[in-house]
């Protein structure tokens, strides 16, 4: 029988189903660094409205269990709902104000409970059938909007791990020495677990430290777990135990627009975590995404809970454990079912200090506003408009971060958006993305420019005839203009990024004999015609970054040499791009090296020296239409 060659299909990391233990044991660490953020909803809520301590307990029991379904329906996903990467669900705390407000209005207590539920029903009932329209609208969530959105994620949420640090919402002790203790400890220890140790102790480091600094706290008198005596073993939640749901159309209208304003939160989680996972988040991603808050939302209104979302704080988990399995945050989901239900159990976890909570959350925070940066690091920051996109949505999101009050400022209505630094960040970067790059004339980053002559723009680029653009970046190239006029098919470009990306995908599709003409046209290193300027300014300044216009006698018989042994081997010049070489000496032996090479390979790597070249020369001509941006990035060691 023939055996079949086929090689199994490789499954992705987010894809991977780990061992039942290892799936334990990272989903009780997300579970840890989870557990402070999931329940502050309902404590600030029965606080605000009057409700009992009985009715607060059987609050966070519903939230929990409902937070365990909302995680397994997001990370495992059916049908088209759940987004199918490492994602838990939480109570998203932008409801926390406006759910107040509506209760209040309803004379509070349990009555206001009653009409929170009925408009969190309708709103997750309503994000549930829009998802589709909203997932189309990813064209308005470049890298400019998704990189500013995570960034304020993780600077938004570092207060919150900072206020755990000294002590907690209720108390904090800023002066208090034990807590300074609890919190760095934690945060060196997770450290230090990091740089010694690689493979499964790295990745549990978070739960190590928050275990190890419990039991310091414990030892010292700090950590109490009387609670869990007192807790009963079973507490089932059940539908509608407060009793059946009011409609308002208030309330229900407020909610939605929270649900909107959320998917705008759970959108640049997604993306975020599709950076950390290393996979693609596409339309139907995010649409599968917004289904599932939808209908956690509703089941949350059905089990007593509140609209849900994306956890910002367990994406930098994944990011910082470099685990991406999506059934380790199922597993997850499945201890909080099971803590939903064993109050105990939730009283243990209830225990950790809160300082030792916040030294944790101080690292997952800092790594999602990492994730940011690292998003940020593909926007073209030569084009202006995103400079202030970036600068004014962050500058927004840490105003109303480390002015909360602020938002007492403003109506009711706006309070929503204001009363938080991430969705106010989110939204200006939203609204100014579309204010510079979809309405109205697009100028576009200048591309073009020297010194007495008019600077071409992106959008003029865009413009262009196909001899206009042919004249104007056949430098780029010696010889044919061939890879410039199948760059120029590639119209329009969205960014400089897409236009250089263009030029350099023109030149490997054309043919071997097409590249090996082009390779013809490229000057001998440290020739006579490069140094009288006759090969044409852009050789000059090629070559002269290493000094080959300058070489001495000696200096130019040997490359004299090694131009004619390197042609007459491979039919070709050597071509080198220079200004990535430090010294004259590594070009001349890198040349004699590369003699024994094969003629395929040698091919191959002229190809790539003629693409470096292009990507300088591309350089040049953005730096020349952008003097005063290229003089302040020498200025701070931006140049390269």
């Amino acid at each position: 029988m023939r055996r079949s060659t086929t090689a199994p299909k490789r499954v992705h990391p987010v894809d991977e189903v780990l061992p039942p233990g290892k799936l334990a044991v990272y989903g009780f660490q997300h579970v840890l660094a989870f557990y402070a953020g999931a329940v502050i909803v309902p404590i600030l809520l029965a606080g605000a409205i009057g409700l009992s301590e009985r009715e607060l307990i059987h609050l966070i029991n519903a939230d929990l269990f409902t937070c365990g379904i909302a995680s397994i329906i997001q990370s495992v996903g059916f049908w088209k709902v759940g987004v199918r990467l490492p994602l838990l669900q939480g109570v998203t705390f932008t409801a926390v104000s406006p759910m107040i407000a509506i209760a209040l209005a309803a004379g509070g207590g349990t009555e206001g409970l009653l009409v929170i539920y009925g408009a969190v029903i309708v709103a997750g009932l309503a994000t549930f059938f829009v998802a589709p329209f909203f997932s189309r609208l990813i064209r308005f969530f470049p890298p400019v909007v998704t990189g500013s959105v995570i960034l304020i994620i993780g600077i938004a949420l570092l207060p919150v791990a900072a206020l755990d640090a000294v002590g907690g919402g209720s108390h904090p002790e800023p002066g208090n020495a034990r807590n300074l203790a609890y919190a760095l400890g934690t945060l060196a220890v997770i450290v230090l677990i990091q740089r010694v140790f690689r493979g499964f102790m790295a990745t549990v480091a978070v739960l190590i430290g928050l275990v190890l600094g419990t039991l310091v706290a414990w030892a010292l008198g700090d950590a109490h777990f009387e609670a869990v005596g007192e807790s009963a073993w079973i507490g089932v939640t059940t539908p509608f135990h407060f009793g059946w749901p009011q409609f308002s159309i208030a309330a229900i209208i407020s909610m939605i627009v929270v649900m909107l304003i959320t998917a705008v939160e759970t959108t640049g989680d997604v993306f975020a975590t599709g950076e950390i996972v290393d996979k693609r988040v596409g339309r139907e991603d995010i649409s599968r995404a917004l289904r599932a808050d939808g209908l956690a939302t509703t089941i949350g209104g059905v089990f007593n809970s509140f609209p849900y979302t994306c956890f910002a704080e367990n994406v930098g988990l994944v990011r910082l454990t470099r685990v991406k399995s999506r059934y380790v945050v199922a597993a997850a989901g499945a201890f909080m079912i099971v803590i939903g239900l064993i109050p105990k159990a939730g009283a243990i976890v209830a225990g950790i200090p809160h300082p030792v909570l916040g030294g944790a959350a101080l690292a997952m925070f800092a790594t999602v506003a990492v994730v940011g940066i690292q998003t940020l690091s593909r926007v073209d920051f030569h084009d202006h408009r995103n400079v202030v996109i970036v600068g004014s949505s962050i500058g927004l999101a840490v105003f109303v971060t480390v002015q909360p009050d602020v938002a007492t400022a403003v109506p009711g209505w706006a309070q929503i958006i204001f009363g938080s630094g991430i969705t106010l960040g989110s939204l200006t970067a939203i609204v100014l993305n579309v204010v510079f790059h979809h309405v109205g004339k697009d100028f576009g980053p200048a591309v073009v420019g020297a010194p007495g002559t008019p600077t071409v723009r992106l959008d003029q680029v865009n413009r262009m005839s196909r001899e206009e653009f042919v004249a104007t970046f056949a430098r780029l190239f010696q010889g044919p203009a061939w890879a410039v006029e199948r760059a120029y098919d590639r119209k329009p470009f969205t960014d400089i990024s897409d236009l250089r990306s263009a030029f350099q995908e023109a030149l490997f599709s054309g043919s071997q004999e097409e590249q090996r003409e082009l390779m013809g046209f490229y000057p001998d290193l440290g020739g006579d015609r490069v140094a009288l300027g006759e090969e044409g300014e852009d050789s000059v300044r090629d070559q002269s970054t290493a000094g080959l216009t300058r070489l001495s006698e000696t200096e130019h018989e040997e490359f004299e040499q090694l131009t004619a042994a390197y042609r007459e081997r491979f039919g070709i010049p050597l071509i080198v791009c220079v200004r990535d070489v430090e010294k004259r000496e590594h070009i001349l032996r890198d040349g004699w090296q590369r003699l024994a090479n094969s003629p395929a390979q040698e091919h191959a790597a002229a190809l790539i020296e003629i693409a470096k070249v292009a990507n300088h020369r591309f350089c040049d001509l953005v730096a020349e239409a952008n003097p005063i941006h290229t003089a302040r990035a020498r200025a701070f060691g931006g140049d390269r």
